[in-house]
């Protein structure tokens, strides 16, 4: 079992949700569903927690109710190794959700992901102070990236 693990409160479609993001991500599994007994909460059978991992990373979803939302306080990175990946998670989580500045994305159900090719980060990250600088502009004026944008960036040209 996982130490630390996200806890996602949703208004009454945590297995919609899961279901969701299971058919996104290629390496997910839904373990467990708690359903309420006849004691409660709310009515028997009812979905409480739906326990699930993508890529690795353990989750559980909850059907809290309307209280809370989620906000771009917390989101997920989805570290991606080619434009077809980009591609792929921004038009999967971008669907009925809303696309959003340098990668980051709100999808159907208010949660937020950072869509993030690994080359940005590398070239964000460069010594000469000058690639990083033309990288971080050119980021900055994207919603999806594209990578062979911020390579042109970070030659100059």
């Amino acid at each position: 079992m996982q130490k630390i693990s996200p806890f996602l409160w949703f208004d009454g479609n945590a297995e919609e949700a899961v279901n969701f993001y299971a058919s996104v991500f290629p390496y997910a599994t839904i373990s467990k569903i708690l359903r309420s007994s006849k004691a409660g909460p709310g009515p028997e059978g009812h979905v409480l927690t739906v326990s699930f991992e993508l890529e690795g990373q353990q989750f559980t979803a909850l059907n809290g109710g309307p209280q809370f939302k989620f906000t771009e306080a917390v989101s997920f990175t989805v570290s991606c190794n080619d434009q077809a990946e980009v591609d792929y998670y921004w038009d999967c989580l971008s669907e009925g959700g809303e696309p959003r500045q340098c990668g980051w994305v709100k999808d159907r159900f208010g949660l937020f992901w950072q869509i993030t090719p690994v080359r940005l980060i590398e070239l964000m990250n460069d010594p000469d102070p000058d690639v990083a600088a033309r990288v971080a502009t050119t980021m900055m004026s994207m919603e999806k990236f594209d990578i062979a944008r911020i390579e042109r960036a970070a030659k100059g040209t």
